[in-house]
């Protein structure tokens, strides 16, 4: 063989350029846009998904085959879950927000779900629930709307949430409570 017919092949890393490791959570400020922004587009789906991320801190694997029986007993949505987990196999408790609640009823009731169906239904199979790729794009989306980069966050930034919610909201109380006490 000759050197002329020798193809060159350089291996490009597959994560050069690109952000690896955690992903950030949401601030509160950016809770609110992403909120008020699928309000203002009545969309009831996202909506539901998006407060209900924030609140159960459930993977996406997880939160997309929630079925309206595993958070509503008859007509009202649970206050108090517990669910397990598919990676761990343990049972995970989370409480539900009144806002997150209203969220999810006015879902159930636009989508006319019943209570074996999942709660985040397919449009490509017929009894399925999303995928979890399909969930990614949707927060992809959400974060674009409201002028973040989406290569910073994912589904598992929804997941940080609400821990870095509480983090936030303590540290501002810690810090009147500071210039108060002086």
């Amino acid at each position: 063989m000759s050197s002329t017919n020798i193809v060159d092949i350089t291996c490009k890393p597959w994560n050069k350029g690109k952000f690896v490791g955690q992903k950030a959570p949401l601030k509160i400020c950016e809770i609110w846009s992403i909120r008020t922004r699928l309000q203002i587009t009545n969309r009831v789906r996202d909506l539901a998904l998006f407060n209900l991320a924030i609140d159960s801190k459930l993977r996406s694997c997880d939160l997309v085959k929630l079925h309206v029986k595993d958070i509503a007993h008859g007509s009202q949505i649970s206050k108090r879950v517990i669910f397990m987990q598919q990676k761990t196999k343990s049972l995970v408790q989370f409480e539900i927000t009144k806002q997150t609640r209203e969220s999810i009823l006015q879902w159930i009731r636009h989508a006319g779900l019943s209570m074996d169906d999942y709660l985040f239904k397919s449009r490509v199979k017929l009894k399925g629930h999303i995928s979890t790729r399909q969930y990614a794009r949707i927060v992809k989306s959400w974060v674009k709307e409201i002028g973040l980069d989406p290569s910073d966050y994912g589904t598992h930034s929804m997941r940080r949430t609400k821990s870095n919610y509480y983090i936030q909201a303590d540290e501002k109380f810690t810090s009147r409570s500071t210039i108060v006490g002086t």
